[in-house]
């Protein structure tokens, strides 16, 4: 409601959100004229979640201390009460919490779901939760939005704490299986728990993003969901999860292929690797708990393992890690470094074309027509990732067997060595004869 987007998973089921799930939110100026200001919104698990059977959640502890780290970082505080269900023994429990950790005038006391006047009434008994009358809202119809974010606005300028936006320079998304180690990993860039990381599979739902420096320049990395198959899915919070874990792949600017060195490759690793060539996404392939096999394989075996799983990703860099131990980790930021600044290049026109003919010299497209292929003008309309437009006599002489030796060889000779080209290959159309110039 307050961010204006889809930003966690809702779902009926309790104990869905268990990170800290952050946006930011752009906050109107406190005076006229004056600068826009950004803040950041932290959605936290629910405080008590338990399992089907009613059970208490083996991940109870872990989510709560990430509700204790988000109360003690907060500058204001949204402590929300279903007006549905009225007071319940957990709001008081969270009531207790807050007077306990937080200072009073930080919180901000909100009775969701109060889709009509019948609910108004049920609201005044929240009261004696001790942080006095509640705002009076509903996330699903947008009731109270304004009112709540001019109270945002206002709390904000009191704590005088509110700050400029700041870009990240590059967005990093952090994908695998199950248990690959990924919030592990997080967790070490961000150099404090700021997820969840547990043997439990399936334990991170949403995609997180948590903003890291590294040597005065800012990130942000996508902690995802784990993957599995498909078929393997089972219901909808599943369902959003591997979606989201998707989307982040496509607004990403580099991918972290997170790989288990302890288990073999399997169908999900090749899976996520055919999603990052589709979107055409630079990616660094990281192979995670190395400390626990390196007595036993060595890095050339091992890559020869993984030239043959991972097929289509063969130009990507690799780097050995343990995320547990914080070992090589900014060796791997780093090298996603270096190939978001590759994907970044621009090649002039004049080298493109002599490139191109050379290459064509050397082996161009064989026909059994006996046609001869010829490449009129290319150029590079884009970066991120680096396009290449070959305008050609017959496109169909091109085809896949020679776009991948055409591509191997652009790498060969041009800044793009471990990072995906989109190659787009057209005929010659008569608007252009003026334009192009035959090479």
């Amino acid at each position: 409601m307050v961010a204006g987007r889809r930003v966690s998973i809702v779902d009926p089921t309790a104990g869905v959100t268990r990170d800290r799930v952050s946006t930011e939110l752009e906050l109107p100026p406190l005076k006229k004229d004056g600068p826009a200001r950004w803040c950041e919104i932290v959605d936290t698990g629910g405080f008590g979640i338990y399992s089907s059977d009613d059970t208490v959640n083996p991940l109870t502890a872990d989510v709560e201390r990430q509700i204790q780290f988000a109360v003690g970082e907060a500058e204001v505080i949204f402590f929300v009460v279903d007006a549905h269900d009225g007071v319940t023994p957990l709001d008081e429990q969270v009531a207790r919490l807050l007077r306990k950790r937080a200072e009073h005038q930080k919180v901000i006391l909100i009775a969701n779901k109060v889709d009509s006047s019948r609910f108004e009434s049920v609201t005044y008994e929240m009261m004696r939760l001790g942080f006095g009358e509640p705002l009076r809202v509903s996330a699903t119809t947008q009731r109270g939005k304004r009112e709540l974010l001019e109270l945002l606005n206002d709390r904000l300028g009191e704590a005088g704490e509110a700050t400029d936006h700041v870009e990240t320079e590059m967005k990093l998304a952090i994908v695998g299986k199950r248990n690959a180690g990924k919030s592990t990993l997080v967790n070490a860039l961000a150099g404090s728990e700021r997820v969840i990381a547990s043997e439990v599979a399936g334990t991170t739902r949403d995609s997180v993003d948590v903003r890291f420096e590294l040597e005065g320049r800012s990130f942000t990395a996508i902690d995802t969901a784990g993957v599995r198959k498909r078929k393997s899915v089972d219901g909808d919070i599943e369902y959003y999860s591997l979606h989201r874990a998707l989307r982040a792949v496509r607004r990403a600017d580099v991918v972290m292929l997170l790989i288990d060195a302890t288990v073999a490759v399997s169908q999900v690793d090749k899976k996520l690797g055919q999603e990052i060539n589709e979107h055409f996404k630079p990616c660094v392939i990281v192979v995670n708990k190395w400390d626990l096999v390196a007595d036993d394989l060595t890095p050339e075996d091992y890559l020869e393992h993984l030239s043959g799983q991972l097929k289509g990703l063969d130009y990507c860099p690799i780097v050995f890690v343990s995320a547990k131990e914080r070992e090589r980790i900014q060796d791997a930021i780093l090298t996603a470094c270096d190939l978001f600044e590759q994907a970044g290049e621009r090649v002039g026109t004049g080298e493109l074309n002599r490139i191109m003919q050379e290459i064509l010299t050397r082996r161009g497209p064989s026909s059994k027509l006996g046609k001869v292929a010829k490449i009129y003008y290319v150029t590079q309309p884009a970066v991120h990732p680096p396009t290449i437009a070959m305008f050609v006599n017959n496109p169909d002489l091109f085809d896949h067997n020679y776009q991948r030796y055409l591509m191997n060889q652009v790498r060969a000779n041009l800044p793009f060595k471990e990072v995906p080209i989109k190659l787009l290959i057209r005929a010659r159309k008569r608007r252009d004869l003026d334009a192009e110039v035959e090479i």
